[in-house]
């Protein structure tokens, strides 16, 4: 069972019930506490000391309680600094499992947060920036473009055994040196790649244009997007050649790789 401690609240209360000679057990059923809790201030207060020296005792002996920091020995915060110095991770010193460390991996992430030891997040790689929980990444994407995913159902009510509709991605060439363009055709899993060189919204819907004009009319029936911005030129593609455009939505389960 979980001790809540007393408020100052609580023993100014219960300093005025032993002023005003109420019974330990009444002030207990009052306070909806212990009467071992009420009868151990009582007993301070009886023996001539005030409700002012008991809250400064029962504050310091409060930080007493709980579990206890874990402590590193010498030659562990040695070893941890040269391996921060290295360029190690607490991941990684815990990780490699070297030798032996009196914590966790947790543990010693929260040691260089509160600069115990000396530890500082300035020390490690990342300098302790972390996203925190909740953190959705937004660069290169648009927000919400077109028209979403789900509508693609209503519209094509046989779109899982359907054939003609292809999900586009795009793919960065390293040091963002080239790009291409993938659209793969659900049904029979066929990818085509295009070129595109850059990825921008002009290069991919110059190169779009140029693949979809040599298809039949309506061979492509749709294409599903994800929000990159390099997908905001949908709308003259859509229109030029009568397809549906449908986009995934950052809030989606759903990639618009293939199934």
């Amino acid at each position: 069972m979980t001790y809540k401690h007393l408020t100052t609240r609580e023993l100014t209360l219960i300093a005025n019930f032993w002023h005003q000679g109420t019974k330990a057990y009444q002030a207990a059923k009052l306070l909806k506490r212990s009467q071992e809790t009420i009868y151990r201030v009582y007993r301070f207060l009886d023996s001539g000391k005030t409700i002012a020296q008991y809250l400064k005792a029962y504050q310091r002996n409060k930080q007493r309680c709980g579990r206890k920091q874990a402590q590193l020995a010498k030659d562990e915060i040695s070893y941890i600094n040269e391996q921060v110095k290295a360029g190690w991770t607490p991941d990684t010193i815990i990780g490699r499992a070297e030798r032996t460390i009196s914590c966790s991996m947790r543990t010693l992430y929260r040691m260089f947060a509160r600069g115990q030891y000396n530890f500082a997040v300035q020390q490690l790689p990342m300098k302790g920036k972390r996203h925190p929980n909740g953190y959705v990444e937004r660069r290169g994407k648009a927000g919400h473009l077109g028209r979403s995913i789900y509508q693609r159902y209503h519209d094509f009510p046989h779109y899982q055994h359907e054939f003609g509709h292809f999900e586009a991605d795009t793919v960065q060439g390293k040091a963002h040196r080239g790009a291409v363009m993938t659209l793969v055709e659900r049904q029979s899993k066929v990818m085509i790649v295009l070129n595109v060189h850059r990825k921008t919204d002009e290069a991919v819907n110059y190169h779009l244009d140029k693949w979809l004009s040599k298809m039949p009319r309506h061979f492509v029936k749709s294409i599903t997007f994800d929000n990159g911005k390099e997908f905001a030129g949908w709308r003259e593609i859509a229109n030029k050649h009568d397809l549906h455009t449908y986009f995934v939505g950052g809030w989606s389960a759903q990639s618009t790789r293939p199934e």
